[in-house]
């Protein structure tokens, strides 16, 4: 499968990349050969190295040994540090996009590149916002330097700071923008965070830069999104640079098969569906609060149900009213046939419900504490008396889970940040699934995870529902809801305007499905009726 690269020029060649934790060899004799002008894709699952590489060149992480040239001007990585990546060239931009929200775009850039001051030390600021104006025209922004950045909508968000990034001068040798050096930008999971059309968005203008002859290194899970805007592809595992394709239309399974190493990695349906036992599990009616405006549906034990929708569509409000993480201003809600309104998120755990949020690290992990605490949290009512647990318990009953949902760590009493992120949300489901809840509650099960862990979660999905428990997930990705559900409702403006089996769809009709205006989309999709009658 590998081509010869018989390229004339190289933006990028690292060559023999060692580097070693402690007693773990994170890269072996790693190396990337990235051509001048084209997108460039880094693919491997959690722990495979592509990341370690990457804080490799932005120099957060040193070397065991190993040398890098940049558009032909060589380094020894034994002396490579960050102010050498930005010296010769290199600009990241990462998951986490080091905006300033609540500052003004042009007070953003100026954060980086300083503000332009007149001679008795004075900031220009019609002067700032011009300089500023012109960068984002170069990026195809048509926004005012003026606006907040929270006023942003999430693509332009990345966009703004890759341009940021491109249009920084390089202060180690002078240079401003009127004679910039060539750059090669590091995109790391630019997509995690956005939502399809967002992502579709983003990647356009990515596939332009380098059309224009910006050299782009991307990072992402999300196979698909990478096979559209990618040139050349190069797949970790273990450590080690296991393939490199060059101007290659590789499939995803063929992707999948090399980051995976052969073993089988199950994302699609397998013809199993539905477990449904027929009883409804929850009925929801009428239910109004916050983007909510009028949702009712019914979900079955054993079944999973798909909410989709695009951002502000309601989506999250609706698990987290669930979840007595809101309060409903109107509407029933019926589990398991009797009414069921939660004060708050211990009287929704009391009656069976449990669920994973969308941002793991805001808002469901503790990342400074043991595995074994974080799992903990859901059992504090069961382990102990009095606020307090027996240490052994609490250890022994966190390696049995470990094990069960095949979770790669060292061991319970390992930091939770310590783990890669699909190794952490493995943590998350299994911490709830722990307590055999009756209804579970997803939020983007597995943004930012790699796809032999995004399997294995699937697999934990499926047998929970196997063994009836009910499954709402909520997702932006139109995959996993056709890979994973059996019916996929569709929110819009707070209100589920459209049913349809997933089974009897595709990837593409969910798509439509979603980004229809809502009297299309219900003239098409009617809800199914219910087949159980309101209590």
């Amino acid at each position: 499968m590998t081509n010869a690269q018989t390229t004339p020029e190289l933006a990028l060649h690292l060559r023999g990349v060692d580097k070693h934790f402690g007693g773990t060899r994170a890269l072996r004799k790693a190396s990337l050969a990235v051509r001048a002008g084209t997108v460039h894709a880094l693919l491997g699952g959690n722990g495979s190295g592509k990341s370690t590489a990457i804080k490799i060149l932005a120099g957060v992480y040193p070397a065991d040994g190993g040398e890098v040239d940049v558009f032909g001007e060589h380094h020894s990585l034994s002396d490579w540090s960050a102010h050498a990546a930005q010296a010769a060239g290199l600009r990241f931009v990462h998951q986490d996009l080091g905006l300033f929200e609540e500052l003004s775009i042009a007070e953003n850039f100026a954060l980086d590149t300083g503000y332009p001051l007149s001679a008795t030390g004075s900031i220009q600021w019609r002067r700032l916002r011009t300089d500023v104006a012109e960068v984002l025209a170069e990026y195809d922004l048509d926004i005012d330097p003026r606006r907040p950045v929270t006023d942003l909508r999430p693509s332009d968000r990345t966009l703004l700071a890759i341009a940021r990034a491109l249009s920084m001068s390089d202060r180690s040798t002078g240079e401003g923008s009127a004679d910039q050096p060539r750059r090669i930008l590091v995109l790391d999971e630019p997509t995690a965070s956005l939502a399809a059309v967002e992502s579709a968005l983003l990647l356009e203008k990515v596939r332009r830069l380098a059309d224009r002859g910006q050299t782009v290194v991307i990072v992402s899970h999300r196979l698909q999104e990478v096979l559209d805007v990618a040139h050349d592809f190069t797949v970790f595992r273990d450590g080690a640079v296991v393939d490199t394709l060059v101007d290659a239309s590789p499939t995803e399974d063929e992707l999948i098969s090399l980051m995976a190493g052969g073993l089988q990695v199950v994302l699609r349906p397998t013809g199993e569906r539905s477990h449904s036992s027929g009883i409804p599990t929850l009925e929801v009616r009428g239910l109004r609060g916050g983007p909510l405006r009028d949702v009712s549906l019914t979900a079955h034990g054993g079944e999973i149900v798909g909410i989709a929708g695009l951002q502000g569509s309601g989506r999250s409000s609706l698990l987290q009213t669930l979840f007595g993480v809101h309060a409903p201003a109107a509407g029933q809600i019926v589990l398991d046939g009797q009414p069921y309104r939660p004060a708050g998120v211990p009287e929704a755990m009391a009656a069976g419900v449990g669920m994973v949020p969308e941002n793991r690290v805001r808002e469901a992990a503790f990342m400074d504490l043991p595995v074994r605490d974080n799992l903990a949290l859901a059992m504090l009512d069961s382990y102990g008396t009095r606020g307090w647990m027996p240490r052994e318990r609490e250890r022994s009953a966190a390696a049995t889970l470990i094990s069960r949902f095949s979770v790669k760590v060292s061991g319970p009493d390992a930091l939770f940040s310590s783990m890669s992120g699909g190794n952490q949300q493995k943590v998350v489901i299994a911490r709830w699934l722990q307590r055999d809840p009756r209804l579970l509650l997803l939020d983007e099960p597995t943004q930012g995870v790699d796809v032999m862990s995004r399997a294995d979660i699937y697999e934990t999905i499926r047998a929970a529902a196997r063994a009836g428990c009910t499954v709402l997930v909520a997702s932006s990705d139109m995959s996993e809801l056709h890979a994973l559900c059996d019916r996929v409702l569709v929110l819009a403006r707070g209100r589920i305007v459209g049913e349809v089996l997933a089974g009897e769809t595709d990837i593409d009709g969910l798509t439509s499905l979603v980004l229809r205006e809502p009297a299309t989309r219900r003239a098409i999709y009617e809800p199914a009726p219910e087949r159980t009658k309101t209590s």
